[in-house]
């Protein structure tokens, strides 16, 4: 009986160390297959420099997460000289260099430092870590013009006015790409990055980065590691091409085409938003100690195709042609011509055009005095270009601005100044009217002319009309008379016994008030 107890127990014993063996070596065989191998890129020199957000808008937990993402996505780099340069830059109230680029030349050394990096909790200066980074990449880009990332690792919550550094450093030549770990803003974010959104930004909750974690060292490859011909910006009518150099001055040059629609060379004549340019390629000889080249006036909303092919002497038949297609942005076309028109002193009348129905979703009009006044707005549909300015301020000066509102989001506006009336100054009135009947049922009218004799006055307007016995009135009779003239003779006026006259002063501006006299009856 004891005897079948040990050898139970022994049985069970050896059972439970090859399964937790088989445990454990499974585990190793699942994180060994999971695991990035080390150096498995065949890159050449490169920059890479890491913004990371280290403020205290940052919880702990993300920033622990964040350095071991970091830690996982850069192991298939190779690093040192020739290679990859790593460097780590955090935000903070004032940015801290964590390491320079090129600072560590293995994996294990890239790994340790990014564990040693710790959590500053100061306030979200991102704006002077840019400017930081900006001197960083530019002193790494070198005589060969060697690839350059900005990975901006941020939490999203306030970053500040990045929009002019990031344009800097993307006009530079550094592609930005950026990792938000929270609901911050996004359309910041979106116009930071480099182009295309869509694989540069990337927003994701913290417990989650590793859904997105070969999607974006994708894209790090592709920039750093791959040969081939990128835009790194776009407008309406350019695009800026980037390439990694095979060549140098004195070895070669390079020849870039280029064409709207189709494949340069290949004659294609039909492409959306290219017109009669369609199929018609351009070139030119770009140097060999070149990396990118800037393509002008390009059509708005055209897809494109350029490609790079090396020519070298010395390396005949060894580089294949690089080609990239694109389609540049819209145009945002705003007002060419906006009119006023004052109506008095109270009111103007605004008129713009052309109008773009096409484009335009609407139109945004404001106005304000000059200089400093509070801005008013009216908004208008796209299909109108009009609109009336009530309420303002007589014989005052007003900035009017017109505003296209896109449909794509953008907006472009021109402005205008112009003044409301005077409020007119009221006319002089006639001062004194006497009328003396005379023989024969005749009146005659004298009056005194208004104070100070303007010289805008330009006459009298005389009315009249006579009684009847029967209490009517007979029909009126008009006359003018000059400025020199301060009595007139009406003769029959006033046969039915009473006459009723009126004299009105006649101004260059318009009538004054004038009296009314009855006379008789």
């Amino acid at each position: 009986m004891l005897s079948n107890v040990v050898h139970f127990i022994i049985g069970f014993v050896a059972t439970m160390k090859c399964f937790v063996f088989c445990l454990i070596f499974g585990a190793f065989l699942l994180l060994s297959s999971s695991a990035a191998p080390d150096t498995a890129l065949n890159c050449r020199e490169g920059a890479l420099l890491l913004l990371l957000d280290s403020s205290g808008s940052v919880s702990s937990y993300e920033f622990q997460r964040l350095r071991l993402f970091l830690e996982e996505l850069l192991r298939p780099f190779p690093l040192g000289p020739g290679h990859v340069q790593v460097g780590l830059l955090q935000v903070d109230t004032l940015p801290h260099l964590g390491f320079g680029l090129g600072a560590h030349r293995s994996q294990p050394e890239l790994r340790a430092a990014l564990m040693q990096a710790r959590q500053l909790r100061g306030d979200t200066n991102t704006v002077a870590a840019l400017a930081l980074a900006k001197d960083l990449l530019s002193s790494a880009r070198g005589a060969g013009g060697i690839p350059r990332v900005l990975l901006w690792l941020t939490d999203g919550v306030r970053p500040g006015d990045v929009d002019q550094w990031m344009s800097r450093l993307k006009d530079d030549g550094v592609t930005v790409l950026a990792l938000a770990t929270g609901q911050g803003d996004y359309q910041t974010l979106r116009r930071a990055v480099s182009p295309p959104v869509e694989s540069h930004l990337y927003v994701v909750d913290v417990d989650d980065l590793r859904i997105v974690m070969e999607e974006l060292r994708e894209a790090i490859i592709e920039i750093l590691c791959a040969e081939g011909l990128r835009v790194v910006h776009l407008t309406a009518r350019s695009a800026v091409l980037q390439w990694r150099p095979v060549l140098t001055t004195d070895t070669g040059s390079y020849h870039l085409q280029w064409q709207c629609g189709g494949v340069p060379g290949a004659g294609s004549s039909s492409a959306s938003g290219c017109g009669t340019t369609a199929g018609w390629p351009q070139g030119r000889s770009v140097s060999g100690g070149s990396n990118r080249a800037e393509l002008s006036d390009l059509r708005p909303d055209a897809t494109y195709t350029a490609s790079l092919t090396p020519m070298s002497a010395l390396y005949q038949d060894h580089f294949s042609t690089l080609s990239v297609t694109f389609t540049t942005l819209p145009e945002l076309l705003g007002p060419s011509v906006v009119s006023v028109l004052a109506y008095g002193p109270h009111q103007m009348n605004v008129s713009w055009g052309p109008l773009q129905p096409g484009h335009v979703q609407g139109y945004r009009v404001e106005y304000a005095v000059l200089p400093g006044g509070h801005v008013s707005t009216v908004e208008v549909e796209g299909h109108r270009n009009s609109a009336v300015l009530a309420g303002l301020e007589p014989d005052t000066q007003y900035l009017v601005t017109v505003s296209a509102l896109h449909t794509t989001g953008g907006e472009r506006a021109m402005s205008v100044k112009a003044c409301t009336q005077e409020v007119p100054a009221p006319l002089p009135a006639l001062e004194e009217l006497l009328l003396t009947p005379l023989d024969g049922a005749g009146v005659e009218a004298r009056w005194r002319a208004p104070s100070g004799q303007p010289d805008s006055l330009r006459g009298y307007w005389l009315s009249w009309e006579a009684g009847t016995p029967a209490g009517a009135w007979t029909s009126m009779s008009y006359m003018q008379v000059g400025a020199g003239t301060l009595s007139a003779q009406l003769a029959n006026v006033a046969g039915g016994g009473c006459a009723r006259v009126c004299v009105s002063p006649v101004y260059r501006s318009g009538r004054g008030d004038g009296l009314c006299c009855t006379s008789g009856g």
